[in-house]
């Protein structure tokens, strides 16, 4: 079925070479007027002057955008959107002085969750992220990656990726399943004098073999911090996953500049994420290496910590620089990616041009799909998102809104939930 989405007041193409983009290249949006969008089934077939697609198409279903700005869905390359009940508690305790390690220490944080998540069925895990991923696209999301993590047992884990396989299939939005049973040393584990080489070795030779032989995730990620996991505990968990045929992502220096980038960049990395504590050796590697620098502004600005990772340093360094929620109970539970592309404004000192681009492109490169998804070119992926707004520049003014009031992903409208549709300009 072709459609043609016209009469938007801007459209937001992102096009150019399906690969990452950086340095001056991120300061192009590709923000067009007078444009529409042919799409025929899953793909996008034509970008050209309105007037030119009705003449050649004059049988194609017309969107109208209504004076809207149309620009490619959003992609999410960094969530943990699989879990229990939330952990709002540990907001207060942040606030009364307790920091990330201190609250692990006392049985919080991921242990929190990892004990909540156990006990839950495969259905309830499901039916709890349902509605999450609704209110994720309602805000113009339409490519998803999604951690394991809060298992920290091979069946625990496998229940939480057989969860995302079956989310996949149950609703539009696309969605990368990632394996991160290297989120933390579990509990029990964490008691034993042997405890860590024996979970990792249960990692190495039990879990990833699974992961593999079922065919269950497309990345594996290892937790790279002091207290966590090692430089040479994530390598050792990495090469093995990389033997497995998995791409590789880490948590690197989100709290200390422990190396987690450089080792990023050693391994070939896709992406390493967070880095509010990179080093300048570690931008240097970065950018050298080609790893995607992901950084996650709402999770430093939900910690209350002053200091965000450096992304104008990562960009004038010529790494590549995208923007991912990191969704999550207990340091980062928002479902809104534009209030992200805010905060990388407001807090990153990024233009508005480079947080579209790192939040749809090279959120796209983040998880090794640059060429198939967040652009509106011709060959692409038909993943729009339509906001009711008058200029781009908008989408990160208006923080905390909700402007999204139509997407689609591989041209397939995402249903529009109770909270969309109708959202006044101005």
């Amino acid at each position: 079925m072709k459609r043609l989405f016209a009469h938007a007041a801007q459209v937001v193409t992102c096009e150019g070479p399906g690969r990452a983009r950086r340095g001056p290249e991120l300061a192009d949006a590709g923000v067009r007027t007078g444009v529409g969008v042919l799409t025929d089934g899953a793909a996008i077939v034509a970008v050209d002057a309105t007037e030119a697609l009705e003449r050649r198409f004059p049988d194609a279903t017309v969107v109208d955008c209504q004076g809207g700005v149309l620009m490619p869905g959003l992609v999410d390359s960094h969530t943990h959107a699989i879990f229990g009940k939330p952990r709002y508690e540990e907001q207060e305790w942040r606030a009364a002085g307790r920091d990330y390690m201190a609250i692990a220490a006392a049985g919080g944080g991921i242990h929190s969750s990892v004990r909540d998540l156990r006990a839950r069925s495969e259905d309830d895990l499901v039916a709890l992220a349902l509605p999450r991923l609704r209110r994720i696209a309602a805000h113009g999301t339409t490519t998803l990656e999604v951690k394991s993590g809060y298992g920290l047992t091979l069946e625990d884990e496998l229940k939480m990726l057989r969860a995302i396989q079956r989310l996949a299939a149950l609703q539009p939005l696309r969605l990368v399943p990632t394996f991160l049973g290297a989120h933390e040393i579990p509990a029990e584990y964490r008691a034993r004098p042997s405890g860590r080489d024996e979970y990792i070795a249960l990692l190495v030779e039990e879990m990833l073999p699974q992961v593999r032989d079922q065919q269950l995730a497309a990345f594996a990620d290892v937790f790279c911090e002091p207290g966590v996991f090692t430089i040479e505990e994530s390598r050792r968990i990495l090469v093995a996953a990389r033997q497995a045929g998995l791409g590789l992502k880490l948590h690197a220096d989100e709290l200390r500049p422990a190396g987690g980038a450089e080792l990023a960049a050693e391994l070939g990395a896709t992406s390493a994420d967070h880095l509010a504590a990179i080093s300048d050796a570690g931008i240097k590697a970065l950018a050298a290496a080609g790893t995607v620098a992901t950084l996650l502004p709402g999770t430093m600005l939900f910690l209350g910590k002053e200091r965000q990772a450096p992304a104008r340093a990562l960009v004038e360094a010529g790494a590549v620089l995208a923007l991912a929620s990191d969704f999550n109970p207990g340091t980062s539970p928002t479902v809104n990616f534009p209030l992200v592309l805010t905060l990388g404004v407001s807090q990153l000192r990024l233009s508005v041009a480079e947080v579209l681009v790192a939040s749809t492109v090279n959120g796209a490169a983040a998880l090794g799909m640059a060429d198939r998804i967040g652009q509106l070119a011709p060959g692409f992926s038909a993943d729009l998102a339509l906001y009711a707004i008058d200029d781009v520049r908008e989408l990160p003014y208006w923080y905390g809104d909700q402007r999204c009031v139509r997407s689609w992903v591989r041209g397939v409208e995402v249903g529009a939930g109770e909270s969309r549709g109708g959202i006044p300009r101005g």
